[in-house]
């Protein structure tokens, strides 16, 4: 399970935001997750409360949002959502795409107190 080691990273990050920022108290993380990641939004959930103890993140709340997965066609230059279209361009077919998004992880917003 690398969601521990990847929420560890995530919260010294956000911890050396918040002290060159003078944050004192962060009330809600925000993260995104893209579909294609091989990060699992349920196990970043169940190891949140672990890598946050002891932190300044303590007492935060963790919201998740997720990315699609979207490519473009390279034959008809189709923007579509990888998995909901069986790896498929839907308007022609295509199997051959290029990757736009889906597979990050990012933190998206850090609301403090």
């Amino acid at each position: 399970m690398h969601e521990l080691g990847i929420l560890i990273e995530i919260v010294k990050t956000v911890e050396n935001f918040a002290k060159k920022n003078e944050v004192t108290q962060i009330d809600t993380l925000i993260l995104q997750i893209g579909e294609l990641s091989p990060v699992v939004p349920r196990y970043i959930q169940d190891c949140y409360p672990a890598a946050i103890d002891g932190t300044l993140l303590q007492y935060t709340k963790l919201e998740i949002e997720m990315l699609p997965g979207n490519g473009i066609c390279k034959q008809c230059n189709k923007v579509f959502n990888i998995l909901e279209s069986g790896k498929k361009c839907p308007k022609c077919g295509s199997t051959h795409w290029e990757l736009l998004c889906g597979r990050e992880v990012k933190i998206k917003e850090i609301i403090a107190c």
